[in-house]
């Protein structure tokens, strides 16, 4: 008996919104934690799929939240029964949490949870608070909200915070249950897990590997646009286009892609703050996880 899937829920985001969702074959699902490479990764799908540099609507429209409570859910799967290429859907849901569907394949991007923490605490500058208010109908704070910490008060903060990964999704435990529930699944054949590092280090090779994955065969001639159209400063430029609001709730949309690098967070703690997360995330998950997320840490002693 197939257990049923788990229900996660924030201010914004709703995991229940996927029940009964119309599947259909060549179906992707990026599953991801925010700052996670969420963003990166539908770009390369994207290009993928459509082996244009110029993609034909901007990259929102084309791979839409399916979580997200500001867009009305049967509107939502009518666009996306109306999508004639093949289907690329973002969700920060878990895979426990996704139908899973043998039509579908899943991908999940696991970057060093200090450093997806680091720009997540970045992010939060660039919110337009009021314009999320209007838009998820959450009342307003009855009292003014209290002047952020540093970057690193905040950083030891949510190391040492011990939330609800079912309503906390991007705590450390709700990263590292994320992390784990993929993991346990990456030797079935429609689950694929990729590291931030590796887009990173060998962007080229990563998605070559993701294309014969996917089943998608690229001409060699325009492989060389693609990967350009899929660098970091490439998204930057095209912010307009490839930054996941359109409904206005980010500020500035270049500076949602503000560094896109590894290792904020060693230029923030100690080495005993530092090993006292990894103590905190022993128990979380096993060895060889944490071992192939962690890889930066280990290069870097």
């Amino acid at each position: 008996m197939v257990a049923p899937p788990v229900r996660y829920t924030s201010p914004d985001e709703d995991s229940a919104r996927w029940e009964g969702f119309p599947f259909r074959v060549g179906d992707i699902v990026i599953s991801t934690r925010s700052k996670s490479g969420t963003t990166w990764m539908q770009m390369i799908c994207a290009l993928l799929v459509f082996q244009d540099p110029e993609l034909p609507a901007p990259l929102a429209e084309l791979s839409p939240w399916l979580d997200w409570l500001v867009q009305d859910r049967d509107n939502l799967f009518a666009r996306l029964a109306a999508q004639g290429h093949r289907r690329f859907i973002k969700t920060h849901t878990p895979l426990d949490g996704v139908p899973i569907d043998d039509r579908a394949t899943y991908i999940v991007v696991a970057r060093h949870p200090l450093d997806a923490a680091v720009s997540l605490f970045h992010q939060g500058d660039n919110i337009d608070r009021e314009r999320w208010h209007q838009l998820t109908g959450a009342p307003e704070p009855a009292t003014p909200r209290r002047p952020r910490p540093s970057a690193r008060d905040w950083l030891l903060d949510w190391i040492d915070r011990d939330d609800d990964p079912r309503t906390e999704l991007d705590s450390l435990p709700g990263v590292m249950h994320h992390l784990f529930d993929a993991w346990s699944r990456r030797d079935r054949p429609n689950v694929l897990l990729v590291h931030y590092d590796d887009l990173s280090n060998d962007l080229a090779g990563e998605m070559h590997r993701l294309a014969m994955r996917l089943g998608i065969d690229v001409p060699a001639s325009i492989w060389p646009s693609l990967v350009d159209a899929a660098t970091f400063a490439s998204m930057r430029a095209a912010a307009d286009d490839t930054a996941p609001d359109q409904s206005g709730v980010i500020k500035d949309r270049a500076a949602f892609f503000r560094r896109g690098t590894s290792g904020a967070a060693r230029e923030l703690l100690t080495r005993d703050e530092l090993a006292r997360y990894h103590a905190r995330v022993t128990g979380m998950a096993p060895r060889d996880l944490l071992s192939w997320l962690h890889r930066q840490d280990v290069a870097g002693d």
